[in-house]
């Protein structure tokens, strides 16, 4: 797993609850055991018209957050059934974090063991955060895992994150990683 230590970046903002594990990838995408090559296929139904080109609506394909590593989502992001793919398919289009008032339990445990930064903040902070990746899309969040803040416009927030998490994410850890690091035990 790639270390995870700061992000700057602009965020998309997409406010929009119960975003499930379908709308993220969709079943016909499931059919790889690669974590690279689905990116393409990250939110399909809402970034493609049915003629197969972008939807203009999308806040993803918007010229502005197209580059985006930071997504700004709604409650409960991830919710649905188990499926891995989803963080690899957000993660290989360049999505490193994203910042939610919740998040699915299941699509926590999966972004944790593939390195992708979930940042639980409250409702106010989050309609905050919208508004300023809304107004002035070419605003920069400076995402500092180690202090765990996030500076936008010289403000800063904190943000919580179990510490075990936060070693993996800064050490670049993952679950077979972690086993290595014990190997003469």
């Amino acid at each position: 797993m790639e270390k995870f230590k700061t992000v700057i970046s602009n965020a998309a903002p997409w406010p929009e609850s119960n975003v499930d594990t379908d709308i993220i990838i969709p079943k016909q995408f499931l059919k790889t055991v690669k974590r690279t090559g689905l990116g393409i296929h990250a939110f399909n139904d809402r970034r493609y018209l049915e003629d197969g080109s972008q939807n203009p609506d999308f806040i993803l394909n918007k010229p502005e957050y197209k580059d985006a590593k930071i997504l700004i989502a709604g409650e409960n992001f991830g919710c649905g059934s188990s499926r891995e793919h989803a963080v690899w398919a957000i993660m290989d289009m360049g999505i490193r974090a994203i910042i939610a008032p919740s998040f699915a339990d299941i699509f926590r445990t999966n972004s944790t063991k593939n390195g992708l930064l979930l940042i639980p903040l409250s409702e106010r902070t989050i309609k905050d955060l919208t508004h300023i990746a809304t107004q002035t899309p070419d605003t920069k969040f400076e995402i500092n895992l180690k202090s765990q803040a996030i500076e936008v416009n010289g403000n800063i927030i904190d943000f919580e994150i179990d510490s075990f998490v936060k070693k993996f994410f800064l050490e670049g850890l993952d679950d077979i990683a972690l086993t290595l690091k014990n190997e003469n035990k």
